[in-house]
């Protein structure tokens, strides 16, 4: 990399190497695995960081992270470690990484028996049984390619991912078997593997029978590029997309996100999300397993309690936590401060996190919880590191793996403090953790990879000091007369009132201004909603953003749509608004800001 292509970048090539040393050092240093993984810990031993940032930014010809990272370095080096803690508040049980491998070689011995081949597609349905991690580790090993499908979605959600992927191998709890298996009539698709996580069910394959093969098995020969994850998008503004991620884009990707969460192999790290989402490839998966840290799992069919999550957090002595905003709010509810936490770092993920969140968990934890963006499509690409100075509201800064730009419609840079897109730049001497591209979609490849530039989709400023300021999708935008309105700001405020639990801002159908700013309200005690609140809600608005910005119209309500990953689906409130506009109908407890 010439010195200035090293200028031009986000990526301090003296940064990451005082990264590499700091935090991934229990994950590199004691391994020898392949050249490239030897080579870059001589160079950083060297202190050469010009020529690490040649090397890095080269991958190897194969990669297969199970074997050359979770084998080499942790089974190797410290076998007998925990590395899944996993509860369901009836037993607690430790899984060693040795007792993983022995579990995954056993799965992965099977699956061949039963004509399974690299490139073949596993999808998997199932909440937190450890089984779960044991699918993720076989593929990678395997050198197969992992749908995995949340608890929440139906049968007909189904048979789209069974037209589009054609899975070969499905591992499904009791909870979910049924509509596999309807699924499967629908599609007319004869699926030759099927194992259930738990329990016996007809037509399905034990883990009792997975349990007598060998517990040795060999690595596939995977390339970096070779598809890893198709997840599906939450599909907040369409149907989901499917985002293809290799064996390189997320293991290596995940550097950044460890580096976000601020993880060292001493950690016991906790990820609230939910398996068959990105996210829980994140940070239930390689960033804490990139380092050696150890994984706590809760597995639970019931609705979520904050009460009770945090008293296992206070048992468990969890030291990392990641949690979405959603989560947050209602921990914040709680008496934070008569809990006896281990925290060490915190951070948030999901949508934006609001001030008022992060001074509430400072209050009652102590710790400072840090915002992170990223996507599906790509590893963390912004971040409030451990130990930098933290400017509440903002998402930090571009991580070392990504060169991230504000920008037109067209690629170009813009101007401090000016609104534009996220944007990644895709030079062929970058690489990073974006994904590789859409299956079956390279119109919407085209769309977001072009000038030179990946276009996130979302909008953003850039403050003078380099912080970036989340406004929201492209979609969600608000344009009322001559004004844009980022729902994310008039949210934030709102959040901020006392009572007020959640909201969730669109843009409602007005004749004159185009659209005006409605805000779908849900309070901490929905018994109070009335129109004295509502007005004292416009006020208190008006008194924290500019008049523009606020609310014309306020509805109270029990609770707003999400995606099963927790982002607020604005594109339902949208069309639920429109239609009621069109139609003319009375809404029981809207009200409208009068001057």
């Amino acid at each position: 990399m010439d010195s200035e292509i090293r200028e031009s970048a986000n990526i301090n090539t003296k940064e990451f190497a005082i990264f590499i040393i700091h935090i991934i050092n229990p994950f590199i240093l004691k391994l020898i695995m392949t050249n490239y993984f030897t080579r870059i810990s001589e160079l950083i031993a060297r202190q050469d960081y010009d020529e690490l940032s040649r090397v890095v930014l080269n991958k190897p010809q194969h990669f297969n992270w199970v074997s050359e990272v979770f084998e080499a370095t942790h089974i190797k080096n410290h076998p007998n470690k925990t590395a899944l803690l996993w509860t369901d508040e009836r037993e607690t049980l430790s899984f060693s990484f040795k007792d993983l491998q022995d579990r995954y070689n056993q799965l992965l011995c099977f699956l061949r028996k039963k004509g399974i081949e690299q490139g073949d597609v596993l999808l998997t349905q199932m909440m937190f049984q450890p089984i779960n991690w044991i699918a993720i580790l076989a593929t990678i090993k395997g050198g197969l390619q992992l749908v995995p499908a949340a608890s929440i979605l139906g049968v007909h959600d189904l048979v789209y991912r069974f037209s589009k992927t054609l899975p070969k191998v499905i591992i499904a709890d009791l909870d979910n078997a049924a509509k596999i298996d309807e699924a499967e009539r629908l599609s007319e698709r004869k699926i030759p593997v099927k194992i259930i996580a738990d329990g016996q069910r007809e037509g399905w394959i034990s883990l009792d029978e997975i349990a007598l093969e060998s517990i040795t098995a060999e690595a596939a020969e995977t390339k970096p590029d070779d598809n890893l994850f198709l997840f599906f998008t939450s599909g907040t503004t369409d149907l989901p997309k499917i985002v293809c991620h290799t064996h390189w884009s997320q293991p290596i990707g995940h550097l950044t996100t460890a580096s976000w969460i601020g993880l060292t192999a001493d950690d016991i790290h906790y990820n609230i999300s939910q398996p068959g989402w990105a996210k829980f490839a994140w940070s239930s998966v390689f960033a804490p397993w990139n380092v050696g840290a150890t994984v706590f799992a809760h597995h639970t069919t019931e609705r979520f309690n904050a009460a009770k999550t945090l008293k296992l957090i206070e048992k468990h002595q969890i030291t990392t936590l990641c949690a979405p905003p959603t989560v947050l709010r209602l921990f914040i509810q709680e008496d934070l401060k008569s809990y006896a936490f281990k925290f060490r770092q915190c951070v948030a993920a999901g949508e934006p996190l609001n001030p008022e969140i992060i001074e509430q968990w400072k209050a009652g934890t102590g710790i400072l919880i840090r915002d992170g963006f990223g996507q599906t499509e790509s590893t963390c690409m912004i971040a409030n590191l451990p130990g930098k100075k933290v400017k509440l509201g903002s998402m930090g800064k571009p991580t070392f793996l990504y060169d991230i730009l504000i920008a037109d419609d067209e690629g170009n840079s813009l101007p401090d403090n000016e609104e534009g897109n996220i944007c990644v730049k895709t030079s062929a001497e970058r690489l990073n953790g974006l994904f590789k591209g859409y299956l079956y979609d390279k119109e919407r490849e085209r769309q977001v990879f072009r000038n030179g530039v990946y276009f996130t989709g979302d909008k953003a400023y850039k403050d003078s000091d380099g912080y970036i300021w989340f406004i929201g999708r492209d979609d969600d935008v608000i344009k009322s007369s001559d004004y844009r309105i980022g729902p994310f700001e008039v949210e934030s405020a709102l959040l901020e009132h006392g009572r007020v639990l959640e909201s969730a801002v669109i843009g409602s159908p007005h004749e004159a201004k185009g659209f005006e700013v409605k805000a779908f309200v849900v309070l901490k005690d929905l018994s109070l909603g009335s129109k004295e609140l509502a007005d004292e809600l416009f006020a208190f608005s008006r008194e924290h953003i500019a008049p523009y910005k606020m609310p014309r119209l306020i509805e109270f309500v029990t609770e707003v749509p999400k995606t099963i990953s927790g982002k607020i689906r604005r594109v339902e409130l949208r069309a639920l608004q429109a239609e009621r506009i069109s139609k003319n109908l009375i809404v029981d407890r809207e009200y409208t800001y009068r001057r």
